[in-house]
């Protein structure tokens, strides 16, 4: 443990019947860029939150800068910086104020926060707006200033939930220019969570989370070989007549995700024209690519993020409908 940044032992979280996070294991060592993957409800938020000292662990242990973080949660807290999903700054203060009063609340020496506060903000490009209230920043620009809050206090850990969540593609690719900055030039431990997979793809290592459990990890390089197979993707008259001509005259498996049959084959582009010629479906499109991480996820967990993500939308939409008829 003493060379792993955080350390993690079966660790579960329950809610009443409902079990968050089921048992999970794994390392993350000092200096890494580390992706937590996973749809809306996998169970991300509540590991992080654990890891973090704001939840409990129902059962295992957890370490974070070799501290445990029930038992010694207030030298946990003084060696992370958190960025949440949602923004936590107070939008009547100003840039460089918030930053001071987080500065004090972590009790650093006021005569080092001068310095360290302008170098914080000048690596997130918001020196020149450090007067500026926050109500009057972009969301990107507010994203920016929480990670800049972040590393005041020179954490040992960075934690970033969802960082470019709700961010235009432009803002999200100017978000991880800073993050990449950080991982080459900060000593600092990286965890992050996300369910965009192209994010993912920056990391040295990710975990992929489903439904409590940690369904893989490795490099992204790696889950994508342990793949093996090309992404097929067709559009036809009857999706289910096309389902049983894959399995009965290919041998394929195929399932409905993103509305289109989808299945894994090698060599996809040599197999297209056999399957034009030989399916027995009229076929509107098809789409080939190479292996990917969203391929990754599918094959541990038999859909697609995208899929996953809308089905755990329409679980808590559910949820809530039964708690508002109670």
């Amino acid at each position: 443990m003493q060379d792993a940044a955080i350390s993690v032992q079966g660790l579960v979280k329950r809610y009443g019947e409902i079990e968050a996070v089921a048992g999970i294991e794994f390392e993350v060592p000092k200096g890494e860029l580390f992706g937590f993957l996973g749809p809306n409800g996998a169970g991300k938020s509540t590991t992080i939150s654990m890891l973090c000292t704001l939840v409990r662990p129902t059962a295992g242990r957890a370490f974070v800068g070799g501290y445990d973080v029930v038992s010694e949660r207030d030298a946990v807290r003084r060696h992370i910086g958190l960025v949440f999903q949602d923004t936590t700054l107070d939008g009547y203060l100003s840039a460089e104020q918030n930053l001071r009063l987080h500065a004090e609340l972590y009790g650093m020496p006021r005569e080092h926060v001068p310095a360290r506060l302008q170098e914080v903000l000048e690596m997130m490009e918001l020196w020149e707006r450090r007067k500026t209230l926050v109500n009057h920043f972009s969301g990107g620009m507010k994203r920016r200033l929480e990670i800049a809050r972040g590393l005041l206090h020179s954490p040992r850990v960075l934690f970033l939930d969802e960082p470019t969540i709700g961010l235009d593609p432009q803002t999200r690719s100017s978000i991880w220019s800073y993050i990449r900055r950080l991982e080459t030039e900060q000593d600092i431990t990286i965890f992050l969570t996300t369910h965009y997979m192209d994010e993912a793809e920056y990391c040295r290592r990710i975990a992929i989370m489903d439904r409590g459990r940690i369904v893989a990890l490795d490099t992204p390089d790696a889950l994508k070989a342990s793949v093996g197979k090309d992404r097929v993707q067709i559009h036809t008259e009857n999706d289910e007549a096309t389902i049983v001509a894959l399995r009965e005259r290919f041998g394929l498996d195929a399932q409905i995700a993103e509305n289109l049959v989808t299945f894994g084959v090698a060599e996809g582009e040599q197999f297209v024209p056999r399957l034009f010629a030989e399916l027995g479906q009229q076929i509107r499109s098809v789409n080939l690519s190479r292996p990917s991480l969203d391929d990754v996820f599918m094959s541990y967990t038999g859909k697609t993020i995208r899929d996953a993500e809308a089905s755990s939308t329409d679980q808590l939409r559910q949820m809530a409908t039964m708690w508002k008829r109670r």
